[in-house]
């Protein structure tokens, strides 16, 4: 296939669809496995018996079902597309099936082991990370792109920008608002020793922008310490489901986590009747 042709889906995908870069590039592998396969089939030639071939390879070498759904995803998608643009005149992909997967609830800690963590001898921009990610619900991706101009201390909201580009506002409650406080006097240390002309919230000592992989790291040492293997969206599930177990309507959860579908955000219910009957028997146990 030519690398136009993908390069101009990718483009597609950016410009109209808004996907992030992370998107892009999973897009980008995904579709690339595909077809380095068949480098020496032409695109108008590739048919059904390929892409059932395909996936059944990825099959017999143990992907997970998730791994395949996402990338019969990305090929249905860029198929369909090319087809709209008449690059293609049958869809190849048309019909396929998606494997079956069985429904995983997200992991989440308690509110003792947040606690757990913010009682440690965390420094400014740490408590800022914790209290943004577990405060406010924000995925990793939208916390290190947030901005000195995306929050107003005053009206206690913050503006962040989700997947699909998809902006919301967010409320800042008080402990996520003391915690931005005592880090900006830091920030203004950093970037006037640094000389930095940027206008991204979290600035570490290095006067470099922090990166997920930084956050990810942060995080999973700290969940060691709880003895639990979490991540940066370990906390984001864990204020979703706090939220609901104290009362929360589902659509205002669905709308500060930034999801198009309740029935995603619904999960945390299943996550919340999961720990009341683990509470219940643990309390009933004799």
């Amino acid at each position: 296939m030519e690398m136009q042709t993908l390069s101009g889906y990718l483009e597609y995908l950016e410009i109209e669809k808004g996907l992030s870069q992370n998107t892009l590039d999973a897009y980008r592998r995904d579709l690339s496995d595909f077809f380095n396969r068949y480098c020496d089939i032409e695109l108008v030639d590739i048919k059904r018996t390929q892409v059932n071939t395909y996936v059944r390879t990825l099959h017999e070498n143990k992907y997970s079902a998730t791994s395949i759904m996402r990338k019969i995803a990305s090929l249905r998608g860029f198929f369909k597309w090319a087809c709209a643009n008449e690059i293609l005149k049958d869809n190849p992909s048309l019909t396929l099936e998606q494997p079956k997967i069985p429904q995983r609830l997200p992991k989440v800690i308690s509110v003792e082991e947040i606690e757990e963590i913010l009682n440690q001898n965390l420094n400014e921009i740490e408590r800022v990370i914790v209290e943004l990610l577990y405060g406010c619900g924000l995925r990793v991706s939208e916390l290190v792109n947030l901005k000195i101009t995306d929050y107003n201390l005053k009206t206690k909201i913050l503006e962040c920008t989700g997947k699909g580009s998809k902006d919301r506002i967010v409320p800042l409650g008080s402990k996520a608002i003391e915690a931005i406080e005592k880090f900006l006097p830091q920030r203004l240390y950093l970037t006037q020793k640094y000389n930095l002309d940027t206008k991204l919230l979290l600035i570490n000592d290095r006067g470099k922008a922090v990166t997920r992989q930084e956050i990810y790291t942060f995080i999973r040492e700290h969940g060691k310490k709880l003895h639990k293997k979490i991540s940066p969206h370990t906390l984001r599930h864990s204020f979703a489901t706090h939220l609901i177990e104290n009362g929360a309507d589902l659509r205002v959860v669905q709308e500060l986590l930034g999801h198009s579908d309740v029935s995603t955000t619904q999960l945390y219910t299943h996550i919340s009747k999961k720990r009341l009957k683990e509470v219940y028997f643990a309390i009933n146990k004799d």
